[in-house]
């Protein structure tokens, strides 16, 4: 089989390699600037070079200078841009890196049409908020790769799934939750592949079968022994996880949910840099580098794309370029779904989950698969975690104080654990601790003594290094 050649933009800790290991992709080069990310890649892929900043790429495009690849890859940040914008010029430096992205494309294309190659395929992953955008980012996108001079805008949101029928490439979007592909974390993504006019993104990102129902998370037991430790959760699956997670543990909805906790022998901790790894698909300690600190590795891997569906998603893109279904999706989409924008602009609303093709089979544009694979919350658990990710008794009084404050609901277990920790320590002693640090309104002077008791196991809680 050919090799399929790939340049990645933002490539972070590349996901994407990791994914489509040995599936038939050769990475021709990375494209990443912060320092930690950049490190990892220098010492994970020494022989793929990184060429820093995406924004220098169409330049060396157009010179010859760096290779252009088949397919490339990125998540761009999507806020803060319009067409009028990319005209006028750009003040909005994460707006910009996308309307760059759009720019790294068609240089690529013009490159590989004066080599008579196919146009670049490309492969776009973002946060489902951007359908909702209120400066109709998408639209802008959108417009922009199917090379047109003005936004797109439809009523209301973008749908979760769609076709763009354009007139310099066909674009095709999916929302996918890597719930259904392995892993115990809810992670909805928006997946975007497109090509030249030619090429049917549809084929590959969806499916001509309806969704099989995975089964019940309610049979995974949320208490259980683990290598001689007594473990509980508080859900079979955690919330998304995000970037700040080494440094907002506590802020988030995560924290009152609790699936971001774990209480392992009766003391409550978060998971681990480890643990995080595998809740996203990456192997054991894969951002386990010399000199890392932890708030690094959270960001890092917390930034990231979850490893299985980037993976389910490269072996379709390999299959259809080795072999191309006999009859294309386009032709079949259900008359009722297309919007027609202009007599040369067709767009295709698919978010139903299994609209109904003109053929009368159904078809999967749902957040999960066909064939649904979940995670097991049991094998993301490490009971080697470090001290310094267990929540001290100051911790948890101040998330149920945060909750009172706030008037916030919690996972009723999480509470009755929470309540059981801080009352290992006095009132006295907590509050005395809790304000060595300035905590909004409550960080006024306290007047209790330092001479107040101290427990004797009393620490300070290591969140940063």
């Amino acid at each position: 089989m050919n090799k399929i050649t790939v340049g990645s933009v933002c490539s972070g800790i590349e996901a994407a390699s990791v994914a489509w290991h040995g599936r038939g992709f050769e990475f021709e080069w990375f494209s990443e600037i912060a320092a930690f990310p950049s490190k990892l890649l220098h010492l994970k892929y020494p022989h793929i070079p990184n060429l820093g900043d995406l924004c220098d790429l169409p330049r060396q495009l157009q010179r010859g200078d760096i290779a252009t690849p088949d397919l490339i890859c990125g998540g761009t940040p999507c806020q803060a841009f319009s067409l009028a914008g990319w005209k006028k010029g750009l003040e909005d430096v994460r707006g910009n890196l996308t309307l760059k992205f759009v720019d790294i494309l068609n240089a690529n294309d013009a490159r590989r049409q004066a080599q008579r190659l196919p146009p670049t395929l490309v492969f776009w992953e973002n946060v489902e908020g951007v359908l909702r955008d209120n400066t109709n980012a998408f639209g802008c996108f959108l417009a922009s790769l199917a090379g047109l001079d003005e936004e797109i805008k439809i009523r209301g949101k973008w749908p979760s799934a769609g076709v763009l029928q354009g007139p310099q490439r066909r674009i095709a979007w999916r929302v996918l939750d890597a719930r259904h592909f392995g892993l115990a974390q809810q992670r909805r993504r928006l997946y975007l592949m497109a090509g030249g006019p030619a090429f049917a993104p549809e084929d590959i990102l969806f499916e001509t079968n309806p969704p099989r129902s995975p089964a019940s998370l309610h049979h995974q037991p949320l208490v259980f022994e683990k290598d001689g430790h007594a473990i509980e959760v508080f859900r079979a699956y955690t919330d998304c996880l995000y970037s700040a997670y080494g440094t907002k543990w506590n802020g988030n909805a995560a924290a009152y949910n609790g699936s971001l906790f774990v209480s392992q022998n009766h003391r409550l901790r978060r998971f681990s840099p480890l643990e995080c790894e595998r809740l996203m698909g990456f192997p054991d300690n894969y951002t386990q580098i010399e000199g890392a600190k932890t708030t690094s590795r959270y960001q890092a891997v917390g930034n990231s794309w979850a490893v299985p569906v980037v993976q389910w998603l490269g072996e379709r893109i390999a299959a259809h370029q080795q072999t191309p279904p006999p009859a294309p999706l386009l032709p079949l989409l259900p008359e009722s779904a297309r919007i027609e924008l202009s007599p040369q602009l067709h767009l295709w609303n698919l978010s139903p989950a299994t609209p109904v093709l003109q053929d009368g089979r159904s078809l999967n544009t749902s957040p999960t698969p066909c064939h649904p694979l979940m995670g097991d919350i049991r094998d993301v658990i490490d009971v080697n975690a470090e001290e310094k990710f267990y929540l001290t008794p100051v911790g948890c009084k101040g998330i149920l104080r945060r909750k009172a404050e706030r008037q916030l609901s919690m996972n009723p277990r999480l509470e009755c654990v929470l309540h059981d920790i801080a009352a290992t320590w006095s009132d006295e002693a907590i509050e005395r601790i809790s304000r060595r640090q300035s905590r909004g309104r409550f960080s006024q002077p306290s007047a209790i003594p330092t001479s107040a008791v101290t427990p004797t196991n009393e620490t300070l809680p290591l969140w940063e290094e």
